[in-house]
């Protein structure tokens, strides 16, 4: 009988990752299973006494909450956590990271804007200023996108409504306010939409008038507003927004892809579902991949703040310089204080999804989710829906909510993402494209419908280098116009969801 296949990620780990289901009795690193373990969960190697730090990947992932004698199963009935001190160590790991010249870079085929960013897609969007016009903005999309008028422009992608539950029953200034505001001027200014039309209501608090007047908006073939109340109610504005698109197609079409270097990627690093394997296959890979989009000058953005929580310290190091490294520092502080405030803990993560695929802690969950941030220098931290404009590996202060993360990094710039999972999430997120990949091989041919990549073959021999060179030309041909699966299906309509942080009156 074959021994379980495992894991041990480090030598100062006193467990072990169980890659095969691990039978009881059966030996396992060198250690007799007291009882089964499923895959992708942990087994003591060696006693942790009560009180004692649990250890993973070299980190401690939590604490013992009674005795635990090698061979037994840990998890949640034996690992509980408390807060300990970690040491931040600011830019102490930060280096000068290598960046091709411009002739030695990967190049792809991108739609060039008029701002001198580069489209991977080519959308009409139509913007909602409030829930109020949302389904007169779907109405719109719907109609445009089901009649004959797209088949004489190829080159456009399709019409999105971008509709979402806020826009009013909010402070008219403040966080809530500045978060939204930055949402609708990263998406209508977004590289991927060669036109967009905003519609409001017209009485709302998000009024369209001041968003561009403070963001310097002007109207003309790229950019329109209109309100349902000025001109003259639902069916005419429906009217009045189809002529608006059929007029905007011509326009939008007359975009050609053409050759770009990989520095004009802002690639989008997303995970959910996650399991045991995140941290070990998908995300270290997807890591790789993304050291790879620096080195060729581009940008990739990791994100949800909940979710590097109990990990921060290791960006920390990575930070190019210590204000760079407090600013990350500053913003967990505002999350330990927003979710008490909310009656939470920043340990309500993981989901039980993710402790079903072997994850025990936010610590665990975290370790695993940074890994997707590669080695590279951290070179800046932005809050939500901030305008990324940094080359390199950065990151965004965000849920860690797949829809609302993901929309943070869209409205920042991101024209490509790249979303791991172990659980098999469903995602997509016009107007970026989104590429999955698969933590292990039964997720990815039980789903093979969703996933793009199967990264579970890390489990058998390929290296995270090899599979970080596969996800990096996946990367480059999916910007090139090569559709995804999430495409295929039809998701991303309904993804767009912009983090609603202020109080609704």
């Amino acid at each position: 009988m074959t021994n379980p296949r495992t894991i041990r990620l480090s030598q100062d780990d006193n467990v072990l990752v169980a890659v095969d289901q691990i039978a009881q009795g059966a030996s396992a690193g060198g250690t007799s299973a007291r009882e089964r373990i499923p895959r992708g969960h942990k087994m003591a190697i060696m006693p942790i006494a009560q009180g004692e730090p649990v250890r993973k990947y070299g980190q401690i992932i939590g604490f013992a909450s009674k005795p635990i004698a090698p061979g037994e199963w840990v998890h949640e009935h034996n690992v509980e956590m408390h807060d300990f001190a970690r040491n931040y160590r600011f830019a102490q790991d930060a280096k000068n990271d290598e960046v091709l010249p411009l002739a030695q870079r990967a190049t792809f085929e991108g739609y060039v804007r008029a701002n001198g960013k580069t489209g991977t897609r080519n959308y009409i969007g139509i913007l909602t200023s409030v829930n109020c016009s949302a389904t007169v903005a779907k109405i719109i999309a719907d109609q445009v996108n089901r009649s004959d008028l797209l088949k004489d422009y190829p080159e456009i992608d399709g019409i999105v409504p971008f509709v979402h539950g806020s826009g009013c029953g909010m402070a008219a200034y403040g966080e809530g306010f500045d978060v939204l505001r930055r949402v609708q001027w990263g998406y209508a200014t977004h590289p991927n939409l060669g036109a967009a039309l905003m519609v409001g209501l017209g009485c709302e608090v998000f009024q369209i008038d001041r968003m561009k007047d403070e963001y310097g908006l002007v109207e003309g073939d790229h950019f329109q507003t209109m309100t349902i109340q000025a001109t003259g109610g639902t069916r005419k504005t429906v009217a009045e927004g189809i002529e608006r698109i059929k007029a905007m197609l011509p326009v939008a079409a007359k975009a050609k892809r053409e050759t770009r270097p990989a520095s004009e990627v802002t690639l989008a690093l997303q995970c959910g579902g996650s399991d045991g394997y995140s941290g070990i296959t998908a995300n270290p890979a997807l890591g790789a991949a993304a050291d790879l989009i620096a080195k060729h000058g581009g940008t990739a953005v990791l994100a949800e703040t909940p979710e590097i929580y109990g990990a921060e310290h290791l960006l920390t190091r990575r930070a190019v310089n210590r204000a760079v490294g407090e600013k990350l520092v500053e913003r967990i502080r505002w999350w330990e204080d927003y979710t008490a405030r909310n009656g939470g803990e920043m340990n309500n993560n993981p989901s039980p999804g993710n402790k079903a695929g072997g994850l025990t802690t936010i610590l665990e969950k975290s370790l695993g989710a940074a890994a997707k941030g590669g080695t590279s220098t951290m070179r800046a931290v932005y809050e939500y829906a901030q305008p990324v404009t940094e080359k390199g590996f950065v990151f965004m202060d965000t849920p860690g909510y797949d829809p609302v993360g993901a929309t943070g990094q869209v409205a920042g710039g991101c024209n490509v993402m790249c979303f791991t999972t172990g659980r098999g999430s469903a995602f997509g997120c016009k107007p970026t494209p989104s590429i999955k990949l698969a933590t292990n091989t039964d997720v990815y041919t039980r789903m093979i419908d969703d996933m793009d990549i199967n990264c579970g073959d890390v489990l058998d021999g390929v290296t995270i280098e090899q599979k970080g060179e596969e996800i990096f030309r996946r990367v480059l041909a999916v910007a090139s116009g090569e559709r995804t699966k999430s495409e295929e299906l039809g998701y991303g309509d309904l993804e767009f969801v912009p983090w609603q942080v202020g109080a609704v009156m």
